[in-house]
């Protein structure tokens, strides 16, 4: 049923619960809030396992106890007890497979807000256009599992859409639903913009980073440039007033990032400091995946070169191929409905981690 490899990974889990449980009841630790916020993340990882675990024990002291009746001389005792031995095997065998996803490796990021990046790329304002569809379809999916959406920066195009759009998704376990939309999406239409009506394809970038703090990345000061400007577009209220908005580049490693959606400056130089720690921690982490040979969970690289989903109207079909998953449902997808692709793509990784990560 449970191999000893498993075994003793949940007794580990067992005893280490029981000592965060002993540390958080010491006064040093309820004085020390960083360590108390620590033990109480762990703590609530691993509670669910510990709990499975004490699950299938019952299980299978149910079922222990049923084999000695098993041998009674009363029949209908001992017919009884070979069912209650064949439902807490079935039983037993149900709990194992809900053990090893739980025991899967949690991405650290999970729990982070996400910055999103989404930019017009191959096909003119056709490109900006559907890089506006994204970003509404990407905000109708927020507004249905009540995530909140604040727009950094944007560059409107005059035709719709955006050549570029940048913005925060802010709620439990965004990460871990979003996380899989970096790369080139296609769009295969006849463009509002054509008149002879035929099929074009354009395509948009889209970038999902977890939002990190400022303090957990060195950035020198003596590495930035500054600009400030007055604020443009949708979000710019001070056009003309003051130079509220700001551009910062890193020079070591040529990153931009810029902000104009705040009145204070103050604010908008604090939000671009966060996206530009978030950027270089994103660089730190390709970095250590490209030297590192370990087995990595990830769908696809994230590469915004990469290309992984096709949205053809014609057809009306959505497609993703890194894991060759196909809808014909575009017109609920575009307004939001992703639930269905998420979810492949979820349980897609999930298997990919059981396989890499096998406790047998």
């Amino acid at each position: 049923m449970m191999d000893k490899n498993m075994f003793d990974r949940l007794k580990t889990s067992e005893e280490r619960l029981k000592e965060i449980d002993n540390l958080l009841l010491e006064e040093e630790t309820a004085k020390d809030m960083k360590l108390f916020k620590s033990l109480s993340k762990e703590r609530s990882n691993l509670e669910p396992v510990v709990e499975k675990f004490h699950e299938y024990q019952e299980a299978e002291s149910n079922k222990n106890d049923a084999l000695v009746m098993a041998n009674d001389s009363d029949q209908e005792i001992a017919s009884m007890a070979k069912e209650e031995i064949k439902n807490n095997e079935e039983k037993m065998e149900k709990i194992v497979e809900e053990l090893r996803i739980l025991l899967i490796p949690k991405d650290p990021n999970d729990g982070k807000d996400i910055i999103f990046e989404i930019k017009g790329a191959v096909g003119g304002d056709e490109a900006n256009i559907f890089a506006g569809d994204l970003f509404r379809m990407y905000t109708r999916y927020c507004d249905k599992e009540g995530y909140k959406v604040k727009i950094l920066d944007e560059s409107p195009c005059g035709v719709g859409g955006y050549s570029y759009i940048s913005f925060v998704v802010s709620g439990a376990d965004a990460y871990s639903h979003l996380k899989y939309e970096s790369g080139v999406h296609r769009v295969q239409r006849v463009p509002k913009t054509e008149a002879s009506g035929r099929i074009h394809t354009s395509t948009a970038t889209v970038v999902v980073m977890p939002q990190v703090e400022v303090n957990e990345v060195t950035i020198r000061t003596e590495d930035l440039r500054v600009d400030r400007y007055r604020s443009q577009g949708a979000g710019g209220q001070n056009v003309n007033k003051t130079e509220s908005a700001v551009r910062i580049t890193h020079i070591p490693t040529g990153i931009v990032v810029s902000c104009q959606t705040e009145k204070s400056q103050i604010q908008n130089h604090e939000i671009c400091m966060q996206m530009l720690a978030s950027k270089l921690a994103q660089l730190e982490e390709e970095k250590k995946e490209k030297t590192e040979a370990s087995f990595r969970s990830k769908i696809g690289s994230g590469d915004r070169n990469e290309k992984i989903r096709t949205y053809n109207y014609p057809q009306n079909r959505v497609t993703d191929h890194r894991i060759g998953f196909t809808i014909q449902q575009l017109d609920r997808v575009m307004e939001g409905e992703l639930d269905s692709i998420i979810e492949a793509l979820m349980n897609y990784e999930q298997e990919q981690l059981i396989k890499g990560n096998k406790l047998d």
